[in-house]
């Protein structure tokens, strides 16, 4: 009965009203079948999580939240390389109706720099609108996979988590006369640059294709385009979570070769910042050079 329910929700949708939209039934619909993408991960039914996953982006409400999404961010008036904005309910009804699978070709980035308070720049990859509006859709469908996965002591640009609940985390970690006494600090280097593309594709419990598609856009900059062959450039909706899918093994990793409760590693991250504790300073003497993947 639920898929029957579940498969008439994303069955085709005519033609609709931008300002005629049920929005309380597109979000009741979309997080029905979120749930249920949600319950298929914990049993570890993978082929049950891809079907509910293509269920979900084929479907209208899907659709119509996402654009919804890329219309009302802060980033609304900032265009792609195409420089089209949806900003009349005419062009965000018709944006609803060409969010499609088939044929789909995303553009190139266009690339901004953001000045930095070091003085130095963080390149910004901004997706043409549709390409906003398809990342914002199948983040939809990987989000509630990525959530069920993800690691508890994450913080960073993850729902209903805040930069304000990892400070109390480690207000937690370190406040106590018990708590470890020495604090590692650290920041991965132009990590959503260097995230493998072939780690991505294996490991991203989303539409392989699309995904693709989307790693070896490339961008423009400056009038010429690159390619692009390692990253998940900044900018798009779903870089943050396929970053946070690339780093949740660190936990893993800290549990793996120090378990040992009385030697208080402890780990918190916010998206590629993070710090570890430990009771001892040796902990932390490691090879110059050595990659934190080798500890």
């Amino acid at each position: 009965m639920k898929d029957n329910h579940i498969i008439s929700c994303a069955a085709s949708h005519p033609q609709a009203n931008w300002h005629e939209i049920n929005w309380h039934k597109a979000n009741q619909e979309v997080r029905r079948m979120q749930e249920r993408i949600v319950e298929a991960t914990q049993a570890g039914r993978w082929g049950k999580v891809r079907a509910l996953q293509h269920l979900l982006t084929h479907s209208f409400y899907a659709k119509a939240l996402a654009v919804r999404r890329v219309t009302e961010s802060r980033g609304k008036k900032t265009s792609g390389v195409d420089g089209a904005v949806w900003d009349t309910p005419q062009a965000k009804s018709e944006a609803i109706m060409s969010l499609r699978r088939h044929g789909y070709k995303p553009m190139p980035l266009r690339r901004v720099r953001i000045p930095k308070k070091n003085g130095k720049t963080r390149p910004l990859g901004i997706p043409a609108m549709k390409d906003r509006a398809m990342q914002a859709l199948y983040l939809l469908a990987l989000e509630p996979t990525a959530e069920t996965t993800a690691d508890t002591v994450s913080y960073g640009f993850r729902p209903k988590r805040t930069c304000a609940d990892a400070i109390g985390q480690c207000f937690n970690g370190l406040s106590r006369s018990t708590s470890a006494q020495w604090v590692l600090e650290g920041d991965i280097k132009a990590c959503f640059d260097g995230i493998s593309h072939s780690w991505l594709l294996a490991n991203t419990p989303m539409d392989k294709t699309v995904l693709r598609k989307w790693l070896k856009a490339g961008y423009v900059e400056k009038g010429r385009l690159f390619p692009t062959d390692a990253g998940t450039p900044q900018g798009g909706p779903i870089s943050p979570t396929l970053a946070n899918i690339a780093l949740n093994e660190l936990e893993a990793l800290l549990k793996t070769h120090w378990h040992n409760k009385n030697q208080k590693v402890h780990l918190v991250r916010y998206a590629d910042d993070f710090i570890i504790t430990g009771q001892l300073r040796k902990y932390w003497k490691l090879k110059s050079g050595q990659p934190w993947k080798s500890f």
